[in-house]
């Protein structure tokens, strides 16, 4: 179990936990997951999502998604994190996910903020709570590994912006692609670096 498994087991029947991947990428959606657990759900090797491999996060998806009592994945599109702002983007989708789980218990959020819905029900913020609790820990792999299937098929249509490799990331390959490039229909244009290079090609 991970850190603050006992304490919360010791007080609900069900947990939700409640995680997103994809807020700080130049490009591709965010994706924000949910899942209901019961009191004592644990899976070896469950971990924050970015602290493990691909290979094991694949394998701890599968396991994940036959074991949890409910789950329900969102993805938020590049256009409506630029309508909205990314805190917005990311409130909007962790309250989308709470409200379509069909089964939710005490719902508890990865990070320091709640949605403004869920201030009003059972539910707690945690920081860094992917790495310490197992409801949020198994939801921060469904959110990460669907967003990194959707960077590999993004990588089919745009080859030339390495996408497979940098998952819509800003690291300095996928910067000098853009600058050389210009950007694509997933690119978020109300990101800085983007919407600079995007003045540069107008």
């Amino acid at each position: 179990m991970l850190e603050l498994d006992r304490i919360y087991y010791q007080r609900y029947e069900l947990l939700t936990g409640i995680d997103e991947a994809g807020r700080g990428p130049l490009a591709g959606p965010l994706v924000v997951a949910g899942v209901t657990v019961n009191k004592g759900f644990e899976l070896p090797g469950l971990n924050d999502s970015k602290q493990l491999s691909d290979k094991k996060r694949r394998e701890l998806y599968t396991e994940i998604m036959a074991s949890v009592l409910s789950s329900e994945i969102v993805i938020i599109s590049e256009q409506e994190i630029d309508e909205l702002n990314i805190l917005a983007a990311t409130m909007q989708g962790m309250t989308t996910v709470w409200q379509k789980l069909n089964i939710k218990g005490m719902i508890l959020i990865d990070g320091n903020r709640l949605p403004e819905k869920l201030k009003h029900t059972e539910a707690e913020a945690v920081v860094k709570g992917d790495g310490r609790i197992s409801a949020i820990a198994a939801a921060s792999i469904l959110a990460k590994v669907t967003r990194d299937n959707i960077m590999l098929e993004l990588d089919k249509i745009y080859p030339e912006y390495g996408f497979a490799r940098n998952k819509g990331y800003g690291t300095a390959e996928h910067l000098r692609i853009i600058g050389r490039l210009g950007i694509t229909p997933c690119h978020r244009k109300s990101y800085r670096p983007v919407s600079q290079i995007a003045i540069n090609f107008e």
